[in-house]
C-alpha cells in the first residue's frame, strides 16, 4: 500500500510539474489581463461601498417573490451564503483540474482570462445600474432603524478606499440591481456548461443556481427584480463577449500531456510548440496535419493516388 501511494504521488507530482511548465509561458503572456480583471474586482467593491453612502432606508417595496417565498429570517441568512461559497470554490478548484488529472480540455490561464472578461463586463453594467437608481434595501441591516442602513460621511478618502473590508462588503446597502452573487454564479455555470465534460454535473449546477436564486430572495437580500435581471443580463453578456473573444484551443484532441515525464529537450520543445500555437491562434494539432503528395500535377492527401488519373496517363503512353 505504501509503495502504491508513493508511486501515485510521484505521478501526480509529475503531472503538476508538466502542467506548470505549459501554463507559465501563458501566464507570462497574459498576466496583465489577469491583473486588470482582479483590480476591477476591487473597483467593483469600491463602487458598491460608494453607493452605500447614498442609500436611504425606506419601506420595503412590493415584491412578488416576497409574497411567494417565506422569509428565512436573520438566523438563516447563512444558508444562501453557504450555497454561494460552495459554487465559488467548486468552480475555482475545477479550473485547476488540468494540474491534477490526465484529461485536459483547456488551459487554466486562458480560461480565467475569459471568466474575468465576463465578470468585468457584467459588473460594469451592474455599477451603472445601481448608481442610476437607489432602492431601499430589503436586507435586515438596510431597513429603517438599523445603524448600518446609513453611512456617515467619511473622514478621509482613505476610509472610502479601504471599504471597511470585509464588514463593508458583507453589510452593504444600495447595490441592488442586479445581484452580484448571481453574476458570479451564472458566469461560473455558463463557463462549465461550455468547457465542462460531465453532463450530470452541468444539470446539478443549474439546479443549484436556481436554488441559490430562491434563497437570495427568501433571505431578503435582494428584490426579485435583482435576480431576474441578473439571469438574462449575465447570460446575454456571456453570449456576446464569448463571441468576441478568440476560442480556446481544445486540448482533448491529440494534445494531452503524457503520464510519464518527458526529457528536458522534449518537454521544452512541446511547451514552446503549444505556446506558439496559442499565441498564433492556431489550434490545429500535429496529428491533423496530413501528408500531401503531388501526383501528375495534383495534390493528393495521405499518399492516396487517384487511380483514374493513373490509368488515363498509362493509356496515353
Amino acid at each position: 500500500m505504501t509503495l502504491y501511494i508513493a508511486r501515485e504521488a510521484s505521478k501526480l507530482w509529475r503531472r503538476v510539474v508538466m502542467e506548470t511548465a505549459v501554463e507559465l509561458p501563458l501566464l507570462a503572456d497574459k498576466w496583465k489581463l489577469l491583473l486588470a480583471g482582479l483590480i476591477f474586482q476591487y473597483i467593483h467593491g469600491l463602487a458598491a461601498r460608494g453607493v452605500h453612502y447614498l442609500h436611504r432606508p425606506g419601506p420595503i417595496l412590493q415584491d412578488v417573490g416576497f409574497f411567494i417565498l417565506p422569509e428565512l429570517g436573520q438566523d438563516r441568512a447563512y444558508i444562501s451564503e453557504t450555497v454561494f461559497t460552495f459554487v465559488f470554490f467548486s468552480f475555482f478548484l475545477w479550473t485547476f483540474h488540468p494540474f491534477i488529472f490526465q484529461s485536459k480540455k483547456f488551459y487554466t490561464v486562458l480560461l480565467w482570462c475569459r471568466v474575468l472578461a465576463f465578470l468585468v463586463a457584467s459588473q460594469t453594467l451592474r455599477i451603472i445600474t445601481f448608481y442610476s437608481t437607489q432602492l431601499p434595501g430589503p436586507n435586515y441591516h438596510c431597513r429603517e432603524g438599523s445603524k448600518l442602513a446609513r453611512l456617515p460621511r467619511p473622514d478621509s478618502i482613505i476610509e472610502v478606499l479601504l471599504i471597511n473590508f470585509p464588514r463593508g462588503v458583507i453589510y452593504g446597502c444600495g447595490d441592488l440591481i442586479f445581484s452580484s452573487h448571481m453574476i458570479f454564479a451564472l458566469v461560473f455555470v455558463l463557463t462549465y456548461q461550455k468547457y465542462g465534460s460531465k453532463r450530470c454535473i452541468k444539470q446539478l449546477a443549474w439546479l443549484i443556481v436556481v436554488i441559490l436564486s430562491l434563497l437570495i430572495i427568501a433571505s431578503r437580500k435582494h428584490y426579485t427584480v435583482d435576480v431576474v435581471v441578473a439571469w438574462y443580463t449575465v447570460t446575454l453578456v456571456v453570449f456576446f463577449v464569448d463571441k468576441k473573444l478568440p476560442e480556446l484551443s481544445d486540448r482533448t484532441i491529440g494534445n494531452q500531456s503524457p503520464l510519464l515525464p518527458l526529457s528536458a529537450k522534449e518537454k521544452d520543445s512541446r511547451s514552446n510548440e503549444e505556446h506558439h500555437k496559442l499565441l498564433n491562434g492556431n489550434s490545429v494539432d500535429s496529428i491533423d496535419r496530413r501528408q500531401r503528395t503531388q501526383v501528375n500535377g495534383k495534390i493528393v492527401e495521405d499518399g492516396n493516388t487517384i487511380h483514374a488519373d493513373t490509368g488515363m496517363n498509362g493509356s496515353q503512353h
